[in-house]
């Protein structure tokens, strides 16, 4: 018997020595938010809430008339369930890309529309 006990005392011991090298599991993302970031730590990746998103509106945008209601029209579709097309935002740093998400997110988010932030 001391011997199984001897076994069962080092395994714990081992165990508690192990349990303080393995990070511990993020808890689950709080689903009522409407943006989040990806965040990786050590090969581990989770959703961190970003609380305060820097929400615009389509009328703070200038100058991009035909793209934001082709945009618009666009993001209307896929918040209603029908068919959308994929969008791919190009364009020197600078030239209102992620404003456009913003707007797009401030105006949808009633909708159902979520964004992930992904870092490159």
């Amino acid at each position: 018997m001391t011997d199984y006990a001897q076994l069962v005392s080092r395994a714990e011991s081992l165990l508690t020595k192990l349990e303080a090298l393995v990070p511990a599991a993020p808890g689950l993302p709080d689903w009522t938010a409407i943006a989040w970031r990806w965040q990786h730590n050590k090969g581990h990746g989770y959703l961190e809430v970003i609380p305060y998103p820097h929400l615009i509106t389509l009328d703070d945008l200038y100058n991009i008339e035909q793209q934001k209601a082709e945009i618009v029209r666009n993001t209307a579709q896929f918040v209603q369930g029908y068919t959308a097309n994929n969008v791919l935002l190009t364009g020197a740093r600078g030239t209102g890309k992620s404003s456009v998400v913003k707007a797009l997110l401030s105006q949808f988010s009633q909708n159902g529309l979520r964004v992930v932030e992904v870092d490159k």
